[in-house]
């Protein structure tokens, strides 16, 4: 069955960092638009950062903008989250979605639901 997983999240300090990993299990991610999402109990769904299949382009919520950064290694067909200057607001678990569009996922983001891939998602705690 084919589907991402994510990998990387922990328990860190106010101010730590933490990096987000990404895989697609029976296919290339390399080939789709990744996005993280981050889901907080009590809260939205909240879209974070978005890198395009079609020419890498980055994008970002102005929450996290300045403090994470998307990646893509496609010599180890990954995507990464770099997450610095966490806070304990940047709690939740964190999602990896792939997409096949160019844009959609990326420019809608936040209200974008049609990914062709979602992941279980891995936690991470920000303590204050």
């Amino acid at each position: 069955q084919l589907h991402v997983v994510e990998s990387g999240g922990g328990l860190v300090p106010s101010g730590g960092s933490l990096r987000l990993s990404c895989v697609g299990s029976g296919f290339t991610l390399d080939s789709y638009s990744v996005a993280w999402y981050r889901q907080a109990p009590g809260k939205e769904r909240e879209g974070l950062a978005c890198i395009s299949r079609a020419d890498g382009s980055t994008y970002y919520s102005d929450s996290v903008k300045g403090r994470f950064t998307i990646t893509r290694d496609s010599a180890k067909d990954r995507v990464y989250l770099q997450m610095n200057l966490l806070k304990p607001e940047d709690s939740g678990v964190y999602h990896c979605a792939a997409d096949t569009t160019d844009q959609a996922m990326c420019g809608l983001l936040d209200s974008y639901y049609g990914m062709d891939y979602w992941g279980e998602g891995t936690l991470v705690t920000v303590s204050s």
